[in-house]
């Protein structure tokens, strides 16, 4: 996380053919094709997620399953913006100035996206309950609600940790309303990041990690008013994450300032890198030790057990441990995109609006890889013992038993 960058002065190639409005619909939609990619591996894999979300079964055979659900629900958002996309470029023809006049066809495909998520389609064959369901838990979490665990308290955390992954993509959401309600603005006029001024956007990229703190301390306070506190533990690990959260501030404030000045302060920007720094490896560390419960940062007696491959668990029900270690690479890397702007060779390069993208989606495509394993982990935090052949032969390692079954 880094904050918003300055771009070029006009409409550059990238932004003529996927204007900021396109570009935030397509990350909304990737967003629900890899969540159906989700849901389907982990059902390959013998992970019952609605019932981790406390999401309701399917009564019948007869129903589509969860993943073909919401496959149906990204195919129609998809030839929606698809057509709309169509349309636009038939219409614009790569002219900026006829770009500029018809931003409302891509902010008309904004709010059919948000129609198709809200008005009941049951003809469609469309899961009305899924996204009633959405909303719902989207209204509790926008303020920072956490409901208790038999009532989907992991679905909760885990949609509002999927939020700060597109504070950015939230960020520029609002500047597409914000140009376009703007007199004589255009939503597909060069992105004006300091629309309604220098505050409202990085308030806005807060948010989603403000949801989360709160969150956390709704936790701690609930284990600390536990009947059975010795049971849960004193409740540290909820204000130690509820800190991870609180480091994203420091990176927008400091951000937010650096662009707001006509030349860089050292010190300023000495101060953000450490925030980075900090903010980096310190969500790194939660990713892989707290989340994925892996034994990476653990004492070496525990890293180096002979029940497991080094760094990792004795259960391991997603793939091989090579795709662990593999994962943690790039969470690592992933998280410390930022310092592509400590390289001078490529610090241009992140100014790009085609750049700004890529890192928006990669940040997206690191959160769709981190929900495999945290939701592999929640599964066996819940079904520690009773363990069947299948998860038997996952788990172990030794012997070279652990079997691929794609």
């Amino acid at each position: 996380m880094d904050g918003d960058p300055a771009v070029e002065p006009q409409l550059d190639a990238f932004s003529l053919a996927f204007p900021l409005p396109y570009r935030v619909a397509i990350i909304v939609i990737l967003a629900v094709w890899g969540w159906g990619l989700n849901l389907h591996f982990l059902h390959i894999r013998r992970i019952d997620v609605p019932s981790l979300i406390r999401y309701p079964g399917r009564s019948s055979s007869a129903q589509l399953t969860h993943h073909h659900s919401t496959y149906r629900i990204a195919s129609l958002l998809s030839s929606a913006s698809g057509l709309s996309i169509v349309i636009f470029w038939m219409l614009t023809r790569g002219d900026p100035q006829r770009v500029i006049d018809y931003d409302w066809i891509p902010m008309t495909n904004l709010l059919v996206i948000a129609l198709l998520f809200s008005v009941p389609l049951r003809k469609l064959s469309v899961s009305h309950h899924g996204r009633s369901r959405l909303l719902r838990t989207l209204k509790r979490v926008s303020v920072g609600g956490l409901a208790e665990a038999k009532d989907g308290k992991f679905g909760d955390i885990l949609l509002a940790d999927v939020l700060t992954s597109y504070a950015k993509v939230l960020a520029d959401l609002f500047v597409c309303l914000c140009m376009f309600l703007t007199s004589n603005g255009s939503a597909t006029a060069r992105p004006d990041r300091g629309c309604g001024g220098d505050v409202l956007v990085p308030v806005i990229m807060a948010v989603p990690s403000a949801i989360r703190l709160r969150q956390c301390l709704i936790e701690y306070v609930r284990v600390r008013s536990a009947p059975l506190r010795e049971a849960t533990g004193w409740g540290g690990q909820h204000l130690a994450n509820a800190a991870k959260y609180s480091t994203a501030f420091p990176v927008i404030v400091i951000g937010a300032m650096l662009r707001n000045q006509t030349e860089a302060s050292p010190g300023l920007s000495r101060a953000w890198i450490a925030a980075c720094l900090l903010n980096s490896f310190y969500s790194f560390y939660w990713d892989v030790a707290k989340d994925w419960d892996l034994t990476l940062f653990s004492d070496a007696r525990e890293r180096n057990s002979p029940d497991h491959p080094y760094g990792l668990r004795r259960r391991l029900l997603v793939h091989k441990p090579g795709v662990y270690y593999a994962v943690i690479a790039l969470d690592l890397t992933l998280r410390c995109t930022w310092m592509i702007k400590l390289n001078p060779s490529l610090d241009q390069i992140s100014n790009f609006e085609s750049s700004i993208f890529l890192i928006q989606f990669l940040e997206v495509f690191r959160r769709w890889i981190w929900i495999f394993f945290r939701v592999e982990t929640e599964w066996i935090r819940n079904n520690p013992v009773g363990l069947d052949a299948e998860d038997i032969l996952l788990g172990d390692f030794q012997g070279n038993k652990y079997e691929d079954e794609d």
